[in-house]
C-alpha cells in the first residue's frame, strides 16, 4: 500500500524521497522523479516529514529504531508519521524514541486496502501526544485519503485500526460460511451476493469480493497473513481490558487454518478455502 501512496504524492507535485528494504520496489518512483536514499536514516535526515508503511510491529520497530533506522536521522523540526498497523504498545514505544530526538510523532494507520490507496480514498486514524504534526501534514493526508480522524493520544489510532480490522475479518469469515452454505443447500451463491448487496447487511466488501470468491479466485488486495496478524493483535488488545471477543477468536482460528494451507499471501477472502477444507475433512 505504500507504493500507491508514494505515487499519489509524486503526482500531486510533492518532493518525495523513497526507501524500501527491496530497492527494486523504489525504481518506479525514481523514474517518476522521486529521490532515493539507501537507508531510513538518510530519508529522515533529508526530509522534513518521513512516512512509514510497514507490515507488522517487528518491521515498524526495526525501521524506526534499528541500525541505520529513522531515529538516527531525526531531530527538532522533523516529523515521523507511522502508517503501519501495529499494537498500541509498539506505537507508544516508537513515539517515545522519536520524541526523545526532539522530533514529533504521528500515529496514522489507515482503513482501506490497495484500491483505496491507489484512488486516494484511504481513511486515516490518527493520534499524537502533540497535535501540531497532524495539523501540518493534513494537506498530505488529504492527498492520500478521503477522510481523517484525530483520536487523541498515541495508541488510540492503533486501537481503532485493530477494532476495525477485527470486525472486517469476522465479517469475511461469516460471509464465507454463508456462501458455502448457500451452495451446499442448492442455492446459487451469486444470487446470495446480489441479495446481500440490496439488504440491511450490504457492505462494499461483499459486493467486491463475493463474485471472485464464488469462482475460487482471490486477487490480493489485503494479504490473509496481515488479516490474521491484526486479529491476533486485536485479541491481545481485548485481553488487556478483559473484553470477551468470542466471535473474533473463532475467526482468528479459521485464518490460522488458512495460513496452514499455504494461503498467507492470498487475499484475506481466501479464508473461505479453510472452510472448504474443514468440510472435506469431515465428509
Amino acid at each position: 500500500m505504500g507504493s500507491p501512496m508514494a505515487q499519489n504524492l509524486i503526482k500531486a507535485g510533492c518532493d518525495v524521497t523513497v526507501w524500501n528494504r527491496t530497492k527494486s520496489k523504489c525504481d518506479p518512483f525514481i523514474s517518476l522523479g522521486a529521490k532515493y536514499r539507501s537507508s531510513p536514516e538518510e530519508v529522515a535526515a533529508n526530509c522534513d516529514v518521513t512516512f512509514a508503511m510497514l507490515a507488522d510491529p517487528e518491521s515498524a520497530i526495526d525501521v524506526a529504531c534499528g541500525k541505520n533506522g529513522v531515529l538516527s536521522g531525526m531531530g527538532p523540526g522533523k516529523g515521523y508519521v507511522d502508517i503501519s498497523t501495529v499494537d498500541g504498545a509498539t506505537s507508544k514505544m516508537i513515539n517515545g524514541h522519536i520524541k526523545a530526538t526532539g522530533a514529533l510523532f504521528l500515529e496514522a494507520p489507515v482503513s482501506g486496502s490497495k484500491k483505496p490507496a491507489e484512488d486516494g480514498q484511504l481513511i486515516f486514524l490518527t493520534a499524537a501526544g502533540d497535535r501540531s504534526l497532524y495539523d501540518s501534514v493534513a494537506p498530505l493526508l488529504n492527498i492520500l485519503g478521503k477522510s481523517r480522524f484525530y483520536l487523541g493520544e498515541v495508541g488510540n489510532g492503533a486501537a481503532m485500526k485493530l477494532v476495525v480490522n477485527m470486525i472486517m475479518g469476522s465479517m469475511m469469515a461469516s460471509f464465507s460460511e454463508g456462501l458455502l452454505l448457500s451452495k451446499k443447500v442448492g442455492l446459487d451463491p451469486n444470487v446470495l451476493v446480489e441479495v446481500v448487496a440490496q439488504g440491511a447487511i450490504s457492505a462494499p466488501m461483499y459486493s467486491v469480493k463475493g463474485p471472485s470468491m464464488v469462482k475460487s479466485h482471490y486477487p490480493t488486495a489485503f494479504p490473509l497473513k496481515h488479516q490474521q496478524k491484526d486479529l491476533r493483535l486485536a485479541l491481545g488488545l481485548a485481553e488487556s481490558v478483559s473484553q470477551s471477543t468470542p466471535i473474533a477468536a473463532a475467526a482468528n482460528e479459521l485464518y490460522k487454518v488458512a495460513k496452514a494451507y499455504g494461503l498467507s499471501d492470498e487475499d484475506f477472502s481466501a479464508v473461505i478455502e479453510a472452510l472448504k477444507a474443514k468440510s472435506d475433512d469431515s465428509a
